[in-house]
């Protein structure tokens, strides 16, 4: 059996391809830039870019299940070579806004296309993700210890871990049962802003102060930073709101999502890391 795996050098693709090599299944990797790739020894990565679906007939031969980025602009086209080329399982990594109603035109175009494919389809919606402030906080943390951002006290989200996430995916392309499903993954508890600094200090055994600064300090705080910061300080920071869809109750979801959802616990058998985990899987990153 050959799992092909999309958007394999991402966030939750590389940890998918970790975790199922790691399990002894044989690994194709899909990258716009395989060269760059360093994946582990033992993943055939090829060549290949979901925006050019016609080119991917050489990665999808001989795939029996298949890790699908979310792509809508070709998810049909990507989805029936699929079919074509005999792959029986996607899994597909989708988002937490579709179970609340808050995407209706990206993540829903590419399950819609993977459901009415009648191939074996599991939907893996993951909410926020632990890692997204590693490089908001990081270069403030590597230059002063110290965290400048507001909403410390604030109720907080329940991130999960991107391993959590790939661990599901894996979980539904190696195993029966998780056919017709669709898991909204948050992490086991809710993390103030506060409490996430105080464990990124504990996972470096240093003192890490948090610093409670205005929106717009943070917001030029971030984007003198530039990179990610820079381009995504306004959504962060709620100067804009969350593009994909009906902004009707818009508010309600995001409070839906804050609290932990028992559907990663289903598909494992396990609770989600802790954020604690996170941040000593992490420590190198901010040290």
């Amino acid at each position: 059996m050959t799992i092909l795996v999309t958007g394999a050098t991402g966030v939750v693709g590389r940890q998918v391809v970790g975790q199922l090599t790691a399990a002894g299944e044989r690994v194709r990797a899909l990258s716009r830039r395989p060269q760059e790739a360093e994946l582990p020894d033992g993943v055939e990565v090829v060549g290949g870019d979901l925006d050019e679906p016609a080119g991917l007939a050489p990665a999808l031969r001989g795939v029996d299940r298949l890790h699908l980025f979310p792509h809508p602009a070709t998810a049909r086209e990507v989805v029936a070579l699929a079919k074509d080329a005999g792959v029986r399982r996607i899994v597909v990594l989708s988002a937490a806004a579709v179970t609340v109603g808050m995407d209706t035109v990206m993540h829903p175009v590419v399950e819609e296309a993977v459901r009415e494919s009648g191939l074996e389809w599991t939907f893996v919606r993951p909410a926020g993700f632990m890692t997204n402030m590693l490089q908001v906080w990081a270069p403030m943390v590597r230059a002063e210890r110290v965290v400048r951002y507001p909403y410390g006290d604030d109720p907080g989200a329940s991130p999960v871990h991107e391993a959590d996430v790939a661990a599901v995916a894996v979980a539904a392309l190696r195993e029966d049962g998780h056919h017709g499903k669709a898991y909204t993954l948050t992490g086991p508890a809710r993390v103030t802003v506060r409490e996430q600094v105080a464990a990124i200090g504990a996972a470096l055994g240093e003192e890490v102060r948090y610093e409670e600064v205005s929106r717009e300090r943070a917001r030029a705080i971030l984007r003198a930073q530039g990179g990610f910061a820079a381009r995504s300080a306004d959504l962060l920071l709620g100067f804009v709101d969350y593009e994909g869809g009906d902004d009707t109750g818009a508010n309600d979801g995001f409070e839906k999502l804050m609290e932990p959802w028992p559907d990663l616990a289903e598909a494992l058998g396990r609770p989600g890391r802790t954020y604690q985990e996170w941040a000593r899987d992490h420590a190198a990153d901010f040290r």
